[in-house]
């Protein structure tokens, strides 16, 4: 079945006229490392695309091939050339931040749904979605694979960020053979571990790790549904004249403690809303029903949320919300 979408896929980028690559707001090594990908293997064969993102993109992403390339102006969604959408690394278009963009247009195009959530809502005319892949990008070297398309050291770069950030470097349990085995041939192919791991091993600044003593020092435990959890807010980032980017990692850290069966971090939004992430490594919990219960989703093991404030309020409708589910 994933070949066979992968085929279609890549027939329908032959036939497009012009491509629109979208990532999901706020995006994440996997994201951006997906849609630079195909952009090189696109400017390579000489297809007309864009590139949009619902929001800004983190500086440590510079490195990426054609990453000056992604615009936000919107009005991208006005040119009725566009015929071929394909998002990466998003579970629906909500997410995405497009949904609304594509319902006004004109004309639909053809949707390429390129994913490895297990919530994924399916939105796509061809959905190559894989919930056993340990990153999105894993999926994009597969319809490189599958259609015999070169993959040439900026791709290999692009792809090896993705495999890399969202396996938090080969520690949480989306690690697996495949994967090792993938960043391996990468490797082999010209990927740039080096300037990956600068930008996200090596990358705490002082006042960065003066936050996380500060989010980790209001560390608590739910202990009717065992959930370790704590907060990062709008104040903390000004007090310590950080980014919210430079908070990255808390979520999986939480992976570390020996207590809870699960591990939560809320971060406040500049709308004084709250973005929820839930980590485990443990076999008996699934935290994509609890994020799926609050109008989020995610993976078995690592899932997101965003839920209304102020705090007080974030927590207690989180655990009301998931009380329930085991």
């Amino acid at each position: 079945m994933p070949a066979r979408i992968a085929k279609r896929i890549f027939t329908a980028i032959l036939n497009a006229q012009h491509i629109l690559l979208i990532p999901h707001r706020n995006p994440d090594g996997d994201a951006l490392g997906s849609i630079t990908a195909i952009m090189e293997y696109l400017k390579n064969g000489g297809k007309k695309y864009h590139a949009f993102c619902a929001t800004d993109i983190s500086t440590k992403f510079d490195y990426l091939p054609h990453i000056d390339e992604v615009g936000h102006d919107p009005t991208i969604f006005q040119d009725p050339s566009i015929d071929l959408i394909i998002t990466c690394d998003s579970g629906d278009l909500r997410y995405a931040g497009v949904d609304q963009y594509i319902a006004r247009m004109n004309r639909r195009p053809l949707i390429a749904n390129i994913d490895h959530h297990p919530t994924n809502e399916q939105y796509g005319d061809m959905n190559l979605v894989i919930p056993s892949a340990a990153s999105a990008t894993e999926i994009v070297y597969t319809f490189f694979h599958v259609n015999h398309i070169p993959v040439n050291s900026n791709m290999a770069t692009s792809l090896l960020t993705g495999l890399i950030t969202d396996t938090d470097n080969f520690t949480n349990g989306a690690t697996s053979a495949s994967s090792l085995s993938l960043a391996s041939t990468l490797l082999h192919l010209g990927g740039n571990i080096k300037q990956i791991q600068e930008e996200f091993i090596r990358d705490k600044t002082l006042n960065a790790l003066k936050v996380w003593g500060a989010v980790l020092g209001r560390l608590k435990k739910q202990e009717t549904l065992n959930i370790v959890y704590t907060y990062v807010t709008q104040e903390d980032l000004r007090r310590y004249h950080v980014t919210e980017a430079e908070t990255e990692g808390l979520a999986n850290f939480l992976n570390n403690l020996e207590e809870g069966r699960a591990g939560m971090i809320l971060k406040e939004n500049e709308d004084g809303s709250f973005k929820g992430s839930f980590r485990t490594t443990r076999d008996d919990t699934n935290v994509s029903q609890w994020a799926l219960a609050l109008g989020g989703g995610g993976h078995v093991k690592a899932s997101g949320f965003r839920v209304d404030g102020p705090i007080e309020r974030a927590i207690e409708t989180v655990f009301h919300s998931i009380t329930n589910i085991k």
